[in-house]
This record gives structure tokens, C-alpha cells and sequence, in this order.
């Protein structure tokens, strides 16, 4: 089902978001479906791929949207967990460690 632990990651944070009533799953449902048909527009290939960069990108726009945080701690953190994974030997897990 998930071809890389992130994509896991995310589902389970959209499912418990949901849970905490923090979006509905209506927007939920239909700003994923913004998200492909934004794809589709741009030429991307429509096997399932890119499926859960679509997630991830859905998800980002409503926790945004919702003021659950903001852009810029979101980039922050992405760039807390690129640089962890950068200096993590292959096969060893990824320690996040926040200043």
C-alpha cells in the first residue's frame, strides 16, 4: 500500500486530523481531488505513482488553510528532515533533531 515510510506518515496524520475534527473528510476528499486534477492539468502521468505526493501536497494546503500551522514552520520542519536524512547513513533510521 505505501511505497515509502513518509507516505505512511502521511496518511496517518490526515486520519488522525480528521479524528480530531480539525477538517471534514468531504474537504478532506475534495481538496485530494484538487490536488489530481491539478496533476492531470499539468501533464503528470495518471498511473498511481504520484498519488501520495498529491496527498502530502492536499494536506499541507488544508492545515494551512485551517491555520493548524504555518507555511513557514512547515518549511522549516522539511528542511529539519532533509538535513537529517542527508547526514543518516542508508538503511539506518532517521533521528530528527529539532534546535
Amino acid at each position: 500500500m505505501f511505497r515509502a515510510p513518509w507516505e505512511a506518515q502521511a496518511f496517518a496524520l490526515t486520519l488522525t486530523l480528521h479524528e480530531r475534527g480539525c477538517f471534514t473528510w468531504q474537504e478532506w476528499a475534495q481538496r485530494l481531488g484538487a490536488e489530481i486534477a491539478a496533476g492531470r492539468a499539468r501533464g503528470d502521468s495518471e498511473d498511481a505513482a504520484r498519488y501520495y505526493e498529491y496527498w502530502l501536497a492536499a494536506l499541507e494546503s488544508l492545515v494551512a488553510e485551517k491555520n493548524l500551522t504555518t507555511v513557514d514552520e512547515m518549511l522549516g520542519r522539511k528542511d529539519e528532515w532533509d538535513r537529517a536524512a542527508r547526514a543518516t547513513p542508508h538503511g539506518k533510521p532517521i533521528v530528527l533533531q529539532r534546535p
